[in-house]
């Protein structure tokens, strides 16, 4: 009979890499209209809002993304009289210490515009935060991919396109070759409001982050809800974004879920190619023309006699292969690749089987 194993060598073993992309695309129409809310989950304490693509009491419902909103302490919305002043600061916090971390004094780093870590710059001191469930963005957001488009303007209400006017469409892009790698969180790309502003007065231009790793979007608050106050050529005040009737901004006078509810009725589209990793890792399984010409199957051999030969002494051995066994040091078995079809093996013939293990 002959030996059944045998070792692999270094040269038998190779590993690659291969990254995976899925498109997912997030209508506004199911964000907010489609199932007129009911498949949004609210919680009692009321810090945040759950998104589901199907009413979320259904067995069918899949949790696609979370939307909260805060600002920092420096911000002109943290006052004692703004609604939820310490939970929205907490959520900013929360955010911040994760995605952006600590300066050396041990102090929570805010947001900036341009992605650095120094303390100058201009800040995101209230931001949006939509972070994306790890069933939609899997290993990480591909780079350059990420795409957000919203209304700028219309009514408050359920997603409703005729209601809406001023389409704006923020991306990553140019970040597959130029992204911020100084997060505590992995990567992340500068989300501009089109190609042509890249690299041009980054402060003035970037509108949000990116985090590529952590699936979560942090976007600067006056993209929805408008600055605390503006006035036009005629000296008018005008309160676009504000909270109907009320002269400060929603940041302030509203709940967290109404702030969240005012992104997702403004909202048109998101989409985004996830990225899955896949490791493997490959197994050059030879067998040469003098090796796995007999099998070790009792039913292999009669009477001392291989079957298979059909009683002729002068005929060569042969036996079928039909899977192969990866074993330990210790000849412990690990893992099986079956044939899709029995090979024949004899010592007229050689073969090479790859064995493709992924992880």
């Amino acid at each position: 009979m002959a030996n059944s194993f045998k070792t692999l060598l270094p040269e038998d073993v190779a590993t690659t890499r291969t990254l995976l992309h899925e498109a997912i695309p997030l209508t506004g129409t199911i964000v907010s209209g489609t199932y007129s809310d009911n498949n949004i989950k609210y919680f009692s304490h009321g810090m945040y809002e759950a998104v589901y693509d199907y009413p979320y009491l259904s067995s069918s419902a899949n949790h696609i993304f979370d939307i909260t909103a805060g600002y920092s302490s420096n911000s002109a919305y943290s006052h004692s009289a703004s609604e939820q002043n310490s939970k929205k600061i907490n959520i900013y916090n929360q955010m911040a210490q994760v995605l952006v971390g600590y300066n050396t004094a041990s102090m929570i780093r805010e947001f900036d515009f341009s992605g650095s870590t120094s303390a100058a710059g201009e800040k995101i001191s209230d931001a949006y935060f939509v972070n994306f469930s790890r069933l939609l963005t899997k290993d990480e957001i591909k780079k350059d991919s990420f795409r957000l488009s919203f209304f700028t303007s219309g009514s408050d209400g359920f997603f409703d396109p005729a209601l809406r006017e001023g389409l704006l469409t923020l991306g990553d892009y140019g970040a597959a070759t130029s992204y911020n790698t100084n997060s505590p969180a992995g990567e992340f790309g500068l989300l501009y409001s089109s190609s042509q502003n890249i690299g041009t007065d980054p402060n003035n231009e970037v509108l949000g982050h990116i985090y590529y790793q952590a699936g979560i979007a942090v976007l600067e608050s006056e993209l929805i809800t408008g600055p605390a106050q503006t006035t036009d050529t005629a000296g008018t005040v005008v309160t676009s974004g504000l909270i109907t009737g009320s002269a400060t901004s929603l940041f302030k006078s509203g709940t967290i879920n109404e702030v969240a509810n005012a992104f997702r009725y403004k909202l048109k589209n998101i989409q985004f190619n996830n990225t899955t990793e896949l490791n493997s890792s490959i197994y050059f399984c030879r067998a040469n023309n003098t090796e796995f010409n007999y099998s070790s199957n009792p039913t292999y051999l009669s009477a001392s006699k291989i079957t298979v030969k059909g009683d002729n002494a002068m005929a060569n051995p042969v036996s079928y292969v039909t899977s192969v066994g990866l074993y330990s040091p210790d000849n412990e078995l690990l893992a099986v690749a079956k044939l899709s079809e029995p090979l024949k093996k004899s010592p007229s013939n050689e073969l090479t089987l790859r064995v493709r293990l992924d992880y």
